[in-house]
């Protein structure tokens, strides 16, 4: 097979890398992008885009579910409904494969050439690809890893029969009578909380003292109230152990030392990702490491020259938007512009229910930072927007300087409050002071006008509360 040379390589065709390819070729840098699956990565194929379709059935079930035998407040009446697992994940399957071909297209757009295999490093400027027609070399001045990241899997709990994880959870055919999750981050409890809403009995067992521990007590306490109405049980400081013999519970140990057999068809185990360092041949050209994943710079260089690497391979926050803003300015870089990372905030979403967004800094970070702080919260109960949609649990929070009101820091927790990430990125990147959000005038009748009338709130003057 004849070998191939080029400017840029990128590994992987995740969000990182699929952007970052997708740019280069705008700029008219000679592009090559290999993948060993579908383009999108986790993300598109097993991630982002299939889970908030399954978040999204879960709730049109449930609010139908609710309109049945005359419950509906709204006075709307319809006989009890039912949910074909089987038919939802093909909907979601389509979605998927829509945006596939959408990437692939792109890649196309750009000029960017797709070489489909699992990529193998012989050196520093050289890959063998192992494809369907057999080996491909690639030489190229300069590589970007994009290799992703893949679920933790407990070896007292390996993946297989009853034992899942979220891959395998987004493909289920039928809704389990009754799931067990392990580990109360946002991937356990999005999805747990999903198929509670489809009718599962849910039960989440998780180590530390609390569920959704990166974020702060407050802010998950409208989250906490959902899954107790859910009917989920939730079990802090309890450690799961291994599957009964029979395969049909999840064993752990309790907060106070007891032992517990949680009946389950299925167990999800959630309790990280570890980025995808295996196998690519990484040992031949010898990245410094922090840790598990691969050192970078403020510009995504690895400790090699001509060697970037971006994405979850480079550690937290393991976000897509990070990889993609990430992919975009190497990009730039490799065409010869001056780019470097300086982002003052990267949003951070929950698709629990209700949601929770956070930009910047925690109110306790921002309070370790910069000393004396105001706090402005206004709650969605007095927003007439969430009333209409039956969303009045949660609020809106401000943290910011007390000295020069600079923002540092956006929180809200409620319903489809993710829609709100981008007002609070760009209030946070264009160095907004309270006084800059609260002289904006905000549409009514919107959630939105609670992120004015938070500012309002920590100026002293809030109009609705």
């Amino acid at each position: 097979m004849k070998e191939i040379s080029c400017k840029l390589l990128v590994i992987g065709a995740g969000p990182g890398g699929y952007v970052c390819a997708i740019r280069a070729g705008q700029l008219g840098v000679d592009t090559v992008i290999v993948e060993a699956g579908k383009p999108g990565g986790t993300c598109l194929n097993v991630g982002c885009i299939p889970s908030k379709a399954l978040i999204h059935a879960a709730e049109e079930f449930e609010k139908v579910a609710h309109m049945a035998g005359g419950k509906s407040p709204l006075g709307i009446n319809i006989a009890a409904p039912t949910l074909d697992l089987a038919k939802t994940v093909a909907w979601k399957d389509g979605i998927v494969s829509r945006l596939n071909s959408g990437v692939a297209g792109l890649l196309k757009k750009a000029k960017v050439k797709t070489v489909h295999g699992w990529a193998t490093f012989r050196d520093g400027k050289t890959v063998e690809v192992e494809t369907e027609t057999g080996t491909q070399v690639i030489r190229a001045e300069t590589v970007v890893i994009a290799t992703g990241s893949a679920p933790v899997e407990l070896p007292f709990l390996p993946f297989g029969g009853p034992v899942i994880s979220s891959t395998e959870a987004l493909a289920l055919s039928d809704v389990p009578k009754k799931l067990a999750v392990v580990g109360g981050g946002y991937i356990g409890l999005e999805l747990g909380m999903a198929f509670a809403r489809m009718g599962s009995h849910v039960t989440v067992v998780e180590a530390l003292p609390r569920v959704l521990a990166q974020y702060d007590a407050e802010l998950t306490r409208p989250v906490l109230k959902r899954l107790s109405e859910l009917g989920v049980e939730v079990m802090t400081g309890a450690k799961a152990k291994g599957l009964s013999t029979k395969g049909d519970a999840l064993l752990a140990e309790t907060a106070d030392g007891k032992n517990a057999k949680i009946a389950t068809d299925k167990i999800l185990v959630t309790v990280g990702r570890k980025p995808l360092t295996e196998g690519w041949g990484l040992e031949q050209i010898d990245l410094d490491r922090a840790g598990k994943f691969i050192r970078i710079d403020d510009q995504c260089r690895s400790s090699m020259r001509g060697i970037f690497a971006i994405g979850d391979v480079t550690g937290e926050p393991m976000l897509a938007h990070r990889a993609m803003a990430q992919g975009e300015m190497v990009a730039e870089i490799v065409a010869g512009h001056k780019r470097s990372w300086d982002k003052r905030a990267i949003p951070a979403i929950c698709f629990t229910d209700p949601e929770l967004v956070t930009a910047g800094l925690s109110p306790d970070e921002a309070k370790a930072l910069a000393g004396e702080i105001k706090i402005g919260q206004f709650p969605f109960a007095a927003n007439g927007r969430a009333m209409t949609k039956q969303g009045e649990d949660g609020f809106v929070r401000i943290v910011a300087r007390a000295d020069n009101h600079l923002v540092l820091g956006i929180q809200a927790v409620g319903q489809g409050v993710s829609e709100l990430a981008t007002a609070f990125g760009l209030a946070l990147e264009m160095g907004a002071r309270l006084e800059d959000i609260a002289g904006t005038i905000h549409a009514h009748p919107t959630q939105g006008e609670g992120f004015q009338e938070a500012a309002l709130k920590a100026l002293g003057h809030a109009l609705h509360i």
